[in-house]
């Protein structure tokens, strides 16, 4: 029982973390970001169903919008796994990503992905400090 709460849990986290929007808010490249305001990052890898990755990808896709904090959400083909995918997820801060897991189109990305998520690899928490599309 501990052990299916624990991977019930994981995938909340994960697919609410990680897959829920395809949108990266472009801006000049080099941008830093600001000193004041930690960001918040995710890199994490979801293992879809055999079979199933693009399923999943498109069900990650439709809830493009509405994620506020969200500076960039990207879904991406693992290339040497054909039933993974990479997320990689910037945030204005970690309250903004934790905010972003009670979003009802986010709740319902999570129960509509359940089935065909059949776990997840390496995950890794960041703090991005500047790039392309962090204005």
């Amino acid at each position: 029982m501990t052990q299916r709460k624990s991977t019930k849990e994981t995938l909340r986290r994960q697919v609410l973390a990680g897959g829920l929007a395809v949108t990266v808010r472009t801006g000049a490249p080099g941008v830093q970001a600001e000193e004041s305001k930690t960001m918040y990052g995710l890199i994490g890898q979801m293992k879809a169903a055999p079979g199933q990755r693009d399923a999943l990808i498109a069900i990650l896709a439709e809830s493009t919008g509405g994620m506020p904090g969200c500076l960039s959400y990207i879904i991406a083909k693992d290339t040497a796994d054909a039933d993974a995918l990479w997320i990689t997820e910037v945030w204005t801060d970690q309250a903004s990503h934790a905010a972003s897991l009670q979003l009802p189109a986010v709740q319902a990305a999570i129960a509509k992905a359940r089935p065909i998520i059949a776990g997840f690899g390496h995950r890794f928490e960041t703090v991005p400090v500047g790039g392309v599309g962090l204005g």
